[in-house]
């Protein structure tokens, strides 16, 4: 096991370097001169070739992009065009809140989907089995950007029960700050809800077919203890593989969904320096992202090996 760890480990190397290649060029290729949007309008041609002379951006693109990369490997992201801020700082101070909003998403989405997955697989086509349906369908079928305009629009201004935006100190220590983390969650968890409700009652209806199952039942054991024992760890495995990955949905979601509710987080930096072409800032952010996924990816594979023990990474 600790082999193949370390061999997972080491995959992470060329994934994050073909990433930061894909990332580099593609943010070279949205238009817009970040230098000319700096100086204003009234910038003339000379002011702005000084400018892209003294910060390195008239150098051919593999040059900089090699510069860019021996500066990650020495932990310097560079400096934002916008306001000459280091970049690795300014994402680490973003970083408590995206990691906050997305645990509480995270937990609200299990908290939904466990439950109604396996009442509706040991209820099949029950009411609740139909309601079930219904919501994993609406769920995924809605943007998220509509839910969450939705949400602060009835549950923020019209009702007036939850706060519509920003952030208010430490989610998870505070009521209050809780509260301001209600919205955006649901609206950053309910697609990753209902796809684990589907796919959680889809592995339970099969693994309560099976012949062990039938044979647990037959010798006196309580349908508990056949369903939570027996039948959700088994039925759990294609589950554990779309809530590993559903952690690049909620760090792809989040940009909209921080910038929606004014959630100072990661997701919400990038959209903003990216409207106001931070090649630098946007390129640490998405290596961040990059590197979040990759790791999570083999946690997954190792978490895989604990569920099942019939597999073995030799």
């Amino acid at each position: 096991m600790n082999t193949y760890i370390i061999r997972r480990l080491l995959q992470v190397i060329p994934v994050l370097f073909i990433a930061s290649l894909i990332t580099f060029s593609l943010i070279h290729l949205v238009p817009g001169d970040p230098v000319a949007m700096m100086l204003g309008d009234d910038a003339t041609p000379e002011d702005i070739a000084h400018l892209r002379r003294t910060m390195g951006l008239d150098r051919p693109l593999p040059l900089q992009y090699v510069e860019w990369v021996g500066g990650l490997l020495r932990g310097d992201f560079g400096r934002s065009i916008r306001d000459n801020r280091e970049v690795l700082p300014t994402i680490l101070r973003r970083i408590p809140a995206s990691f906050e909003l997305s645990l509480v998403s995270f937990i609200l989405s299990l908290s939904i989907a466990i439950p109604i997955g396996i009442f509706s697989a040991v209820r099949q086509n029950t009411p609740f089995d139909h309601f079930g349906r219904v919501f994993a369908l609406f769920g995924l079928c809605v943007p998220n950007f509509w839910m969450g305009l939705m949400l602060i629009y009835l549950v923020g201004f019209l009702w007036g029960i939850l706060p519509m935006y920003g952030r208010v100190g430490p989610v998870l220590w505070t009521w209050e700050g809780f509260k301001h983390a209600i919205l955006p969650a649901i609206t950053l968890g309910t697609a990753g809800a209902t796809l684990t409700m589907r796919l959680l009652r889809s592995g339970m209806l099969e693994v309560l077919r099976q012949d062990y199952i039938r044979t647990a039942r037959s010798k006196g054991l309580g349908e508990r203890v056949v369903v939570y024992k027996h039948a959700l760890r088994n039925g759990m495995l294609s589950v554990v593989t779309v809530v590993g990955l559903s952690v690049g949905q909620l760090l792809g979601g989040s940009v909209i969904v921080e910038t929606i509710f004014s959630w100072p987080g990661v997701g919400r930096l990038v959209f903003e320096r990216f409207i106001n072409r931070d090649v630098p800032m946007v390129l640490g952010a998405l290596m961040f992202f990059g590197l979040v996924f990759c790791l999570n990816v083999v946690l997954v594979d190792i978490i895989y090996a604990f569920l099942d023990p019939r597999i073995r990474y030799d």
